[in-house]
């Protein structure tokens, strides 16, 4: 028998990192986890009981900008009943003892319909992608997302401020090392500046690395330029550029860099901040979370004309470390529930 069926959405590789940052203080509970495409990718490279299962529908991204939001909604609406399916076969099969879900709502759906224990993991309360007449679909399905939250054992928000109800806020959940900051640049030949740009889990930020890449050539210093383009991502760079591609220790080359440029996931967000590693954080136009978590940052999407100033000033900023114990905090949540 399982202890518990982990749901991770696959959207990006925010939601498995921070996921795998609560299962490593885990001891003696049987855990599999259920997601797709490169999450599902760094779980089993981990050595992680994983089933790649979903397969979520891909943001349109032109230059930056989120394009065609209502289809997009409309192929997560079809996704969402794909997942309801496959989760209650794989709940079914299981019997755990407990189903936690990041931002998978299929699947809580299912474990409260059999009344098992659930657990969401979120920092989203509700959607916003959409204006206009469109947005009363939009709409309904917060008001069922909220409907599911309220019936959770526990939601945990992976940010700072007061519990409420079944509400815990634990703070950022960021991955650990064992390593120093040293080590980790002699492990990766970080011998000079280093810049390391991220785009995370989709191609969606293929924008991003190009306008990087051109506003480095603007600035006139010897510099390592380190991308790590993520699994969804094929595309040969000049020699001069170090492409990790598919990582799973992004946090770890965080912390050996002296600047992160990224796109604005919170996850990255919060690991930068978690290692002090200086980041200028860029938001898709038109993804509200992105926006949001950029804005908290001080950066909006018109910044990326700006890149080459914006590199240079944080190439000279102090490292700032913020203790983060939000995994931990999370961890203990979960356990009371077993």
């Amino acid at each position: 028998m399982i202890d518990l069926d982990f749901f991770s959405s696959p959207i990006g590789l925010g939601h498995i990192t921070r996921d795998i940052a609560i299962t490593n203080y885990f001891e003696n509970i049987s855990t599999k986890f259920v997601t797709g495409n490169g999450a599902a990718k760094i779980l089993k490279n981990l050595g992680f009981k994983v089933e790649n299962a979903y397969n979520a529908p891909q943001f349109n991204i032109e230059n930056g900008r989120l394009k065609n939001s209502t289809m997009w909604l409309w192929n997560y609406y079809q996704y969402y009943k794909r997942c309801k399916n496959i989760s209650k076969n794989i709940i079914d099969l299981d019997n755990p003892k407990l189903v936690i879900s990041d931002e998978d709502f299929a699947s809580l759906t299912i474990a409260q319909n059999k009344k098992i224990p659930t657990i969401l993991i979120t920092d989203v309360i509700q959607t916003n992608f959409l204006n206009g007449i469109a947005s009363f679909i939009e709409k309904k399905m917060n008001k069922s997302m909220q409907e599911i939250m309220k019936k959770c054992d526990a939601v945990i928000i992976p940010e700072n401020g007061d519990d409420e109800e079944n509400i815990k806020r634990v703070g950022p959940i960021v991955r650990q090392t064992n390593f120093s900051r040293q080590e980790l640049r002699e492990k990766f030949s970080f011998n000079k500046k280093t810049i390391v740009i991220s785009i995370g889990g989709t191609d969606a930020g293929l924008f991003l690395i190009e306008k990087t890449l051109e506003a480095i050539q603007k600035i006139n210093q010897d510099l390592n330029v380190v991308v790590v383009s993520g699994p969804a991502l094929n595309k040969k760079f000049d020699d001069s550029i170090k492409n990790l591609g598919f990582v799973n220790n992004l946090h770890e080359i965080i912390f050996a860099a002296d600047v992160i440029v990224s796109l604005a996931g919170k996850s990255t967000i919060d690991e930068a901040r978690a290692y002090g590693t200086p980041g200028i954080f860029i938001p898709i136009k038109g993804h509200f979370e992105q926006e949001d978590n950029a804005r908290n940052e001080g950066y909006v999407f018109e910044d990326i004309k700006k890149l080459d100033k914006l590199i240079i000033e944080k190439i000279e900023q102090k490292r700032d470390p913020v203790e983060s114990k939000g995994a931990i905090k999370a961890y203990n949540v979960i356990k009371k529930l077993l």
